[in-house]
């Protein structure tokens, strides 16, 4: 699966990925491969990306918005921070 952050300013990440773990408004929720197409708002909290199933990287945000659609997540954040 291909993982693209964004932010205004800059494009934050972008590469294959094993998944991603993402604050939602109601609660965590997880997309691996081969998702069912999915628009959703994120809250408050920390984004885990899962590289391979041994190594991750993480970030917090304040709330944006993720679209995954033929196996691609595009997370659209407003700020961020390196966990």
């Amino acid at each position: 699966m291909t993982l693209e952050i964004l932010t205004p300013e800059k494009k934050l990440y972008s590469g294959d990925v094993y998944g991603v773990q993402l604050p939602g408004t109601d609660g965590l929720f997880e997309v691996l491969n081969n998702h069912a197409p999915l628009i959703s708002a994120l809250g408050k909290g920390s984004v885990k990306i899962l590289i391979s199933k041994s190594n991750t990287e993480n970030y917090t945000i304040s709330g944006g918005f993720v679209e995954v659609l033929n196996n691609k997540a595009t997370v659209l954040v407003e700020n961020v921070k390196e966990a």
